[in-house]
């Protein structure tokens, strides 16, 4: 089968991956030998799938709240689905093959929102609201806003489970959330594109550069809150 049989151009795929050490000719003879060609397509059209109805979701509590609040509680949408050979790259390593049970098994962020927000109290409304939808499983939280990484990383994560209606059958599918500011965002893509960028000078200085720029935004970010909640005051 040819490598232009796997039609992927409908999809939410992000385009920062390097194919340079495995091709997708490589990783579908993988599931070629394995019989699973078609189920890998069906899969990706899952999440694919999975990634419309969470944003739908999102589309409607956003045209409520900004009815309720007379604001946007979101300012942006991004979605993406992982490439075949980020999805490779995540399974070699944690140390398992490549394969459809595996995909299903050992990820749980093939398909990813980015939900970003004007202000941080936003975030934690909009994260209830999605979490306790009745056909909604919440399988994990993870408030990096309230606890940072070490870099200085902010965000709150969310993988759920959010039902799909196919032919004969429902099924959930996984979705990772990620609700974040703005700054946060800005912050969020800098530090990403250092992490993929090779030989940089100075690396440490950055990184304490980077640490330092995020305390300075979070600062920011409730500083902005604070001003806000003074103008909805006042206009009360």
């Amino acid at each position: 089968m040819a490598a232009e049989h796997f039609d992927y151009s409908k999809l939410n795929y992000s385009k920062n991956d390097d194919w340079d050490e495995v091709s997708l000719v490589d990783l579908e003879n993988i599931l070629r030998m394995k019989g699973q060609v078609k189920e890998f397509r069906l899969l990706m059209m899952k999440y694919d799938s999975a990634l419309s109805e969470v944003r739908t979701k999102l589309d409607v509590l956003n045209k409520e709240l900004s009815l309720r609040n007379n604001r946007n509680p979101f300012e942006a949408i991004k979605m993406r689905i992982k490439t075949p050979l980020s999805i490779y790259k995540k399974l070699s390593s944690k140390g398992v093959e490549f394969s459809l049970e595996n995909i299903e098994s050992h990820i749980s962020d093939i398909a990813g929102i980015r939900v970003v927000c004007s202000f941080v109290d936003d975030i934690y409304m909009l994260a209830d609201c999605l979490a306790s939808q009745d056909d909604i499983r919440v399988l994990q939280r993870k408030d990096y806003i309230d606890k940072p990484k070490k870099s200085g990383y902010r965000s709150l994560h969310l993988i759920i489970e959010v039902p799909i209606y196919l032919v004969k059958e429902k099924e959930y599918m996984k979705v990772e959330v990620q609700f974040r500011t703005i700054a946060m965002d800005f912050w969020a893509s800098l530090e990403h594109k250092m992490k993929y960028k090779k030989d940089i000078i100075d690396q440490d200085v950055i990184s304490d550069d980077l640490k330092f720029s995020a305390d300075l935004i979070n600062q920011l970010d409730l500083r902005m809150q604070q001003i806000r909640r003074k103008i909805d005051g006042e206009e009360e």
